[in-house]
């Protein structure tokens, strides 16, 4: 008995190890936040709601929709639209069930359509990349993503269409699997592949998330949250991405992530780091090149334009965890707060105290694309 307990300490204590090494440590992230160009009375509350907020989409006419954070364990409703002040279920209730199932990333293109990409619980279940006709309201495009693009352990859940309509660019975070990479679709073909995967400028780096003065460290610290390429920002030439827990923003030339016969080797090499950044979840463009990157542990977001330095735009204590972003029409930037710190392995109880969430917007004094 004796050497069998010593075998199961041994044992857990190898486990233990195993699960740090891979998934826990990290260090503190500099705060680089500067004096904000914007002050925080520009930030209006756009909506409040009873559970956690995911994404938000907002198209040319203004119609605003959203997704409930999966994180958050939603058992009801998904995908809302805010109408004449209430949250409605879009495209309409009975269908919740059928259509989401880890539903998250939300954009609406200059087509009129609105796409969502659904992760399937990190992979453990299939995921699924959806479009609805915003005119008629009708499910227009509906595609289970291979195993192979979407592996367990994946957890795609940001993604922005090409201006042209053509091209579909997913972010995979891979929190659990650790091979964090981007997916490039073809509506037209509706064939998909995995690019620039491990690659490090969509790679998680060594750092610990501090927000809301909460360490975003589970178990003692054996796990630590610590995501790969995240926020994604896609403009006319050039998609913008960043990892998370990651250090510098990126971009790629359009061009050649629609290249299927460019090696990715190649493909790698092409990548430019553009600058650095905060920890960081959602990103938008406008139409000027400025790059809006939100930073989670500062509750605030950051503009880096054509001189390439992160400054910060403005800095608002009421957004706890500035998660996606989403340009409006008459201006406006609209910012999901999925108040991650309060809502990542928390209890449904702990969840339902720390309501109402919240949409908020602010105009950043720049044009941009709604939905965007």
């Amino acid at each position: 008995m004796k050497k069998f307990l010593l075998f199961l300490l041994a044992l857990t204590v190898i486990l233990i190890t195993t699960l740090w090494i891979r998934y826990g440590g990290g260090r503190p992230y500099p705060d680089i936040s500067t004096t904000p160009l914007l002050s925080a009375d520009a930030l209006e509350e756009v909506l409040a709601y009873p559970e956690p907020i995911g994404n938000v989409a907002v198209s040319r006419s203004g119609r605003i929709f959203f997704t409930v954070h999966p994180e958050g364990r939603p058992q009801g409703n998904k995908l809302l639209e805010y109408v004449d002040g209430a949250a409605v279920p879009y495209p309409d209730g009975r269908s919740q069930t059928d259509l989401f199932d880890t539903v998250l990333g939300v954009v609406v293109d200059r087509q009129n359509r609105l796409w969502t990409i659904d992760h399937g619980n990190h992979g453990i279940r299939t995921a699924r990349l959806l479009a609805f006709d915003l005119n008629s309201g009708k499910l227009i495009h509906d595609h289970r993503l291979a195993p192979a693009i979407a592996p367990a352990g994946s957890f795609l859940q940001d993604l922005q269409v090409s201006a042209d309509g053509r091209t579909i660019v997913i972010a995979d975070a891979s929190f659990w699997r650790k091979r964090p990479a981007i997916i490039v679709y073809d509506i037209e073909s509706a064939s998909s592949r995995r690019v620039l995967e491990g690659h490090p400028s969509v790679s998680a780096e060594n750092y610990l998330i501090r927000s809301q003065g909460r360490d975003m460290a589970f178990g003692g610290g054996i796990v630590t949250l610590r995501g790969g390429v995240d926020g994604i920002a896609l403009g006319p030439e050039w998609l913008y991405f960043a990892a998370l827990s990651g250090s510098g923003l990126y971009r790629v030339r359009l061009t050649d992530l629609r290249n299927a016969s460019l090696p990715d080797s190649q493909l790698s090499s092409r990548v430019e780091q553009y600058s650095g950044k905060p920890l960081s979840d959602g990103l938008s463009v406008d139409l000027d090149g400025n790059v809006f990157v939100t930073d989670v542990e500062h509750n605030s977001i950051f503009i880096v334009g054509a001189d390439r330095e992160p400054k910060t735009l403005f800095q608002s204590g009421r957004i706890r965890w500035p998660d996606g972003l989403s340009f409006g029409p008459d201006g406006w930037m609209y910012v999901a707060d999925s108040a991650l710190s309060e809502v990542v392995l928390r209890s449904q109880a702990h969840i339902q105290s720390q309501q109402p969430y919240r949409i908020f917007r602010f105009k950043p004094g720049t044009e941009g694309v709604a939905g965007q």
